[in-house]
C-alpha cells in the first residue's frame, strides 16, 4: 500500500525540484543503498558482510540494462539546441523527429531529453557518449522506455 501512495507523487515536486517516482527490484534497492554509502566515505569498516560493489561495477550496471531504441539525456545546459544534440550524437543513427527536449509546463527546460535511435543495438552503442560533455555541462545518459519518452513530451506540451 505504500508503494501505490508513494506511485502517486510521481511527477510531483519536492520544494523547487521535480521527482520522479518508479517501480524498481528489491536488490536495486540494496544496491543503491551500499553504493551510497561506501561512495560518500562513510562505509563502516567494522561491517562483515559482503562490501558494497566497486566503483568500476557502478559504471558497468548500465551495460546490464535492457535497451530500448531510446535514451534519457540528463545533465543538459537549460540552453541546449537540437543541433547541439545532434552534433553530440553524430557518429549513431538516430531518428531526428524523434529527439525531444523536456521542459517545464512554464516552457522552461528541464536539462533533460529524450532521443531515438534506429534499433536498440544503436541505442547501446550510442551509451559510450555518457558523461561526455556539451558546452561545460557533462552528460548522463540512460536506457529509456517510449512511455517514459511520451510522458516527458506530453508534459512539454500542457
Amino acid at each position: 500500500m505504500q508503494v501505490e501512495i508513494a506511485l502517486q507523487r510521481d511527477r510531483q515536486n519536492m520544494g523547487r525540484r521535480y521527482v520522479e517516482v518508479f517501480r524498481s527490484k528489491r536488490q536495486d534497492y540494496y544496491s543503491a543503498v551500499a553504493a551510497e554509502v561506501n561512495y560518500e566515505g562513510i562505509y563502516d569498516n567494522d561491517f562483515h558482510g559482503s562490501p558494497p560493489p566497486s566503483r568500476a561495477k557502478r559504471f558497468s550496471d548500465k551495460e546490464q540494462l535492457e535497451y530500448t531504441e531510446i535514451l534519457k539525456m540528463r545533465g543538459l545546459p537549460y540552453s541546449v539546441k537540437k543541433s547541439q544534440i545532434l552534433e553530440f550524437f553524430s557518429e549513431f543513427k538516430l531518428i531526428e523527429e524523434r529527439l525531444h527536449i523536456a521542459c517545464r509546463p512554464d516552457g522552461k527546460a528541464t536539462g533533460e531529453a529524450y532521443v531515438e535511435f534506429v534499433s536498440p543495438d544503436e541505442a547501446k552503442r550510442a551509451m559510450s557518449k555518457d558523461k561526455m560533455t556539451i558546452g561545460s555541462r557533462y552528460i548522463e545518459l540512460f536506457p529509456s522506455t517510449p512511455d517514459e519518452a511520451r510522458r516527458a513530451e506530453s508534459r512539454s506540451r500542457q
